[in-house]
């Protein structure tokens, strides 16, 4: 078992953190409150040094290296966000950082770690895939392995994101925090309850990368065969060992949250607090929207880890969930290929007040008859009623239409 991290370890890098990170805001949102019922404050480690909380753990770590392990440099796994913070953190104490990532990390997450000056190397599918190879690299080079979360002194790192919390909110009762390897929510967890005991503490983890959640019911350590989940920042197969008894002493419950509550999540993040959100970040306020943390009159804080989203992903997200809400109409008719069709057809989509994003107007279709063309409509709708308005009433009108 590594040295048991304590709340003076996470006063020290406190300390050591001052002038390095940033003391991020502590947000609240009166749309969230009125879903949620609660009052609810989000951490905002998005706003964070390199866009999340990493640079806190990787910082302390890389600060108390020897002259001897400087001149090695380090090397560290990572599915992006702890790359950066390695990076950067290299940079500020003056050594080399490799990195190495699994080979569908997100784009922006290694051109970002790029720019701090590592060398990156894209090894297997997953954290784990890369953190074996960082292993290898770390045996064969000398350099100094920086462990995403199962060191103390990355736990004592992100620890003072609960000693701020703490410090700003004292009337916070209920601390919502992601996890996948656990190295944050074993910190603020830590730093949390040794100032006030009775502080509820509650982990999400995505349904797809659920793998703390069951150790925690098996009472070991159990690996995952895969961790799939768009929350690319908390797919951890295997939790670290001192992370997971941190948890089984300081973590009062974890739950899970699906696709769909984490997209819905970062869009509220996007829209409502102008906010831009990686997956791994909302699934705070994801759990509390889908119901899954009990609200009765507690007051939350939730920790938005980061915000290193990929832009292609986010533009998935959006669209995927504007369909859902009933704000994105895609559907697609029969005409008569006769002259004035379609504009008859549009015309009727304008009187429904429903705004045309595209039209795809197909000849060729062998599914259909001679005398016929396919059409296909993307339509910007206002809402599910709306949406369903027009489906009705274009059948109504003679339409076969298929959504």
């Amino acid at each position: 078992m590594r040295k048991w991290p304590t709340l003076e370890d996470v006063r020290q890098a406190e300390a050591a953190l001052a002038g390095v990170t940033y003391r991020t805001p502590l947000q609240e949102s009166s749309y969230v409150n009125d879903l949620i019922g609660s009052r609810v404050f989000f951490k905002l480690e998005n706003l964070q040094r390199s866009g999340s909380f990493k640079l806190r753990g990787a910082y302390n770590r890389i600060r108390r290296l020897s002259a001897d392990e400087l001149t090695r440099g380090v090397v560290a796994a990572s599915a992006g966000n702890h790359a950066q913070g390695v990076a950067l953190a290299a940079g500020l104490v003056g050594t080399t950082a490799v990195i190495v990532t699994p080979e569908g990390a997100s784009l922006n997450k290694i051109e970002a770690t790029r720019s701090y000056g590592a060398e990156v190397r894209q090894v297997g599918e997953t954290f784990d895939d890369a953190f074996q190879e960082a292993l290898h690299i770390a045996e064969s080079t000398g350099r100094v392995l920086i462990h995403a979360f199962d060191d103390p002194l990355i736990v004592a790192g992100q620890g003072t994101i609960g000693l701020e919390i703490m410090d700003e909110r004292t009337t916070v009762d209920t601390l919502v925090v992601p996890i996948g390897g656990g190295g944050l929510i074993s910190g603020i967890a830590l730093a949390a309850k040794a100032q006030n005991p009775h502080i509820k503490v509650v982990g999400v983890q995505a349904s797809g990368a659920a793998a703390m959640l069951n150790s925690r019911n098996a009472g070991r350590i159990e690996p995952s065969l895969e961790a799939r989940t768009i929350a690319d920042g908390i797919a951890v197969k295997r939790p670290g060992e001192l992370t997971f008894a941190l948890i089984e002493q300081y973590v009062d419950d974890i739950v899970t949250v699906d696709e769909h509550d984490i997209s819905r999540a970062i869009l509220i993040f996007l829209e409502r607090s102008k906010l831009l959100v990686e997956g791994a970040g909302a699934v705070g306020l994801a759990a509390l929207l889908a119901q899954k943390i009990p609200v009765g009159n507690r007051t939350f804080a939730t920790v938005v880890s980061g915000g290193n989203i990929d832009v292609t992903l986010l533009s998935r997200i959006i669209e995927k969930g504007l369909v859902e809400e009933g704000r994105q109409l895609h559907l697609r008719t029969i005409i008569a290929d006769r002259p004035g069709q379609l504009s008859r057809l549009l015309e009727r989509v304008a009187q429904l007040k429903a705004n045309v994003i595209r039209v795809n107007h197909e000849r060729w279709d062998p599914s259909i008859a001679p005398q016929d063309v396919s059409v296909d409509l993307m339509l910007e709708t206002r809402n599910q009623e709306h949406w369903n308005d027009i489906v009705s009433t274009l059948k109504a009108d003679g339409y076969d239409v298929i959504v």
